[in-house]
């Protein structure tokens, strides 16, 4: 684990089951004396929460949106990642910057370099993790981005996963779209794995419950950050 902390984010479409998994995670990372921050996007502070509830039910274009979830992204980096992973803690976020390019860019189609641009901007260091002795933030001598030592991919076809939620809970704008909207998040999902194979673990959450578990606890047990026999 480094100086600054551990950010591990989960991602999946709706359904996927990821949200299921983030809390035994939690409480494994616990088991072992870790302090947890459990936090999820768009959300995580007062400000993005409201900015959440905005981009889930307000209809808006596709750049509206994009910057709506940007600017929740930052507050929540600003005043809680950031924070976290500067006094070592283990950060599990419910969804991070990959959805927005699997959402926003391949679900609604919109522009991948600016989604990418918005990404270099909101989630600059600037100083926010501090220097390596864990003293006061500095500004960095080379651009570098907050974004998590790993993700954890919940890859479900869109078909499962509407059937999972079918009759589970009303809908949100997201929620209520048609199966070919998630057919296109998924593809985007699948394309940024394949351009950040060392960070995104695909894992097929089709299995059992128990089994889908089990890949978790695996992958994060494989990069040494926790020990084979922690616990959900």
């Amino acid at each position: 684990m480094s100086h600054h902390g551990l950010f591990i984010s989960f991602e999946g479409i709706d359904g996927a089951g990821k949200s299921t998994h983030i809390d035994s995670l939690a409480n494994a990372f616990r088991s072992e004396g870790q302090v947890v921050t459990l936090t999820r996007e768009p959300g995580g502070t007062f400000l993005a929460e409201k900015l959440r509830s905005l981009v889930l039910e307000q209809a808006m274009d596709p750049l509206t949106e994009s910057l709506l979830i940007f600017a929740a992204r930052r507050d929540h980096v600003v005043r809680v990642i950031a924070p976290a992973l500067l006094r070592g803690e283990v950060v599990l976020c419910d969804r991070f910057s990959d959805a927005t390019f699997a959402y926003q860019g391949a679900g609604r189609g919109f522009d991948l370099d600016v989604l990418a641009t918005l990404e270099r901007w909101v989630q600059a260091d600037e100083g926010l993790l501090g220097d390596p002795a864990g003293n006061q933030p500095m500004k960095p001598e080379v651009e570098t981005v907050i974004e998590p030592d790993l993700t954890i991919w919940f890859d479900l076809p869109p078909e499962d996963a509407a059937l999972r939620l079918a009759g589970s809970r009303i809908p949100d704008r997201f929620e209520s779209q048609p199966v070919e909207f998630f057919r296109r998040v998924a593809q985007g999902y699948a394309e940024r794995q394949r351009d950040h194979v060392e960070r995104i673990a695909q894992i097929d959450a089709s299995q059992a419950r128990d089994v889908v578990w089990q890949c978790v606890l695996q992958t994060v047990v494989e990069k040494g950050w926790l020990q084979a026999t922690a616990q959900s």
